[in-house]
C-alpha cells in the first residue's frame, strides 16, 4: 500500500511534537492523516518522537473504523496489505470520527494542569474564546472516549477538544495548521511554574544502596518530592491515564526513617509488586532500576504538571474504578510491552 505524500509531512510534524516533553511524554499522544478511505494513524506503543526514524504509522480502513465504533468494537483491523504486525492506536476511533484530514492528540502539561481542575470551566471559556472548542469530562480511552467525542461533534465542527484528566486533541486541514493550533492553545493555557527546592542526591543514593532502586535520569523527577505542594497533589491520587499505566496508581511515600528494604518487603508480603517510583519527602524521588523509558517520562510529566497547579486549585482525581479499568486493559498491557522493548 502506497503511503500518501502528506504522510511524510505528518512524520516530520509528529517527530517535532514528540520531542517536546511539554506536549508528549514517552509513548503518549498520537497523530493521523486521512487519505480517501485510508486512515494512517500512529501505532499503539510507538513514540511520536521516532516518527522520522521508524515506521510508526499503520493504515486503517476509515469506513471500517467508523463501523467498528457503531458496533461497539475498539479493536480496529488494519487495511488490507498493511504489511505490519503493529496495532493501530488505542484511540483510532477518535481519529476516525474527527472530520479534519489531520488529527493530533497530545498530552500537553499546560492543558492537563487545567484539565485536572474542577474549577477550570470559566478559565477555558475565557482563554479559548474565538476557537471552535469543546470540553469533555474524563472518559476511559478508546471506545468510551470516542463515543463522547461523537456526541460532542455531532452538531458542529469542533477543531479543539479538551479532554478532562487526559489532554488535548486538534483537527486541521494540514500538518502546519494542526501544529500551529496546538501552539495557540498552549499559549492561551500557559501556566507559571512553581520552583522546587533542590534534591539531596547523596542522601537519595544512600537510601538506594543495596536495593534495585536508583535516581531518576531527569533531575526534574525529584521536584515532586522536594516541593511539598507538588508532593501533596501527587500522593492524593492519580491525575491522568498514562501515570496509572506506567507508574501505577498515585505515588507511595517513604516515610521519615523508614528503611526502603523494609518497605519493599512489606509491599511484597501484601502481594503487591514493588512500586515503580516513590517519593522521599524533602530529599528526592526514587525509581526502580528496571523502569521503562515510558515510566521515566511519566515521572518527569508528573513533575511538570504538579508544579503548574496553583496552591488553591481544586483537583479532580481519577476514581478507583478508572484506575482498575486502565490496569486491567489488554490494550494498555500491549502498549507497555512495546514501550519496554523500545
Amino acid at each position: 500500500m502506497r503511503p500518501p505524500q502528506m504522510l511524510d509531512e505528518l512524520r516530520r510534524m509528529s517527530a517535532r511534537v514528540g520531542r517536546n516533553i511539554l506536549l508528549v511524554q514517552g509513548a503518549g499522544g498520537n497523530s493521523s492523516v486521512k487519505d480517501g478511505d485510508v486512515l494512517w494513524v500512529k501505532a499503539s506503543g510507538t513514540w511520536l518522537a521516532d516518527a522520522e526514524d521508524k515506521e510508526i504509522f499503520v493504515p486503517v480502513a476509515l469506513s471500517a473504523a467508523r463501523a467498528a465504533l457503531l458496533h461497539g468494537d475498539e479493536r480496529v483491523p488494519l487495511a488490507p496489505s498493511a504489511g505490519t504486525t503493529l496495532r493501530a492506536s488505542i484511540e483510532t476511533s477518535l481519529h476516525a470520527l474527527m472530520p479534519q484530514r489531520i488529527v493530533l492528540h497530545v498530552h500537553s502539561v499546560n492543558t492537563i494542569a487545567w484539565a485536572v481542575r474542577t474549577d477550570a470551566r470559566d478559565e477555558f471559556a475565557r482563554r479559548l474564546d474565538g476557537l471552535a472548542w469543546r470540553y469533555l469530562d474524563y472518559r476511559h480511552p478508546g471506545l468510551p472516549l470516542a463515543r463522547a467525542v461523537s456526541d460532542a461533534i455531532a452538531d458542529d465542527t469542533v477543531d479543539v477538544l479538551i479532554l478532562g484528566n487526559h489532554g488535548l486533541v486538534v483537527g486541521a486541514a494540514s500538518c502546519d495548521a494542526a501544529e500551529a493550533l496546538v501552539a495557540d492553545v498552549e499559549q492561551r493555557l500557559t501556566l507559571e511554574q512553581r520552583s522546587a527546592p533542590a534534591a539531596d542526591h547523596d542522601a537519595i543514593r544512600t537510601i538506594c544502596a543495596g536495593t534495585n532502586y536508583r535516581l531518576p535520569r531527569d533531575p526534574r523527577g525529584h521536584d515532586i518530592a522536594t516541593d511539598r505542594y507538588s508532593r501533596a497533589i501527587a500522593t492524593s491520587g492519580s491525575l491522568y491515564p498514562d501515570h496509572v499505566v506506567f507508574l501505577g496508581p498515585g505515588l507511595p511515600v517513604l516515610e521519615h526513617r523508614e528503611k526502603l528494604s523494609a518497605m519493599i518487603a512489606q509491599t511484597t508480603a501484601n502481594g503487591l509488586p514493588p512500586p515503580v517510583a516513590l517519593l522521599v519527602p524533602d530529599l528526592g524521588s526514587l525509581i526502580r532500576e528496571d523502569a521503562s523509558d515510558g515510566a521515566e517520562a511519566m515521572l518527569s510529566c508528573l513533575a511538570l504538571v504538579t508544579c503548574r497547579l496553583p496552591l488553591t486549585a481544586r483537583v479532580n482525581y481519577l476514581t478507583a474504578e478508572n484506575e482498575h479499568a486502565l490496569l486491567n486493559w489488554d490494550a494498555e498491557r500491549y502498549r507497555q510491552q512495546l514501550t519496554a522493548d523500545r
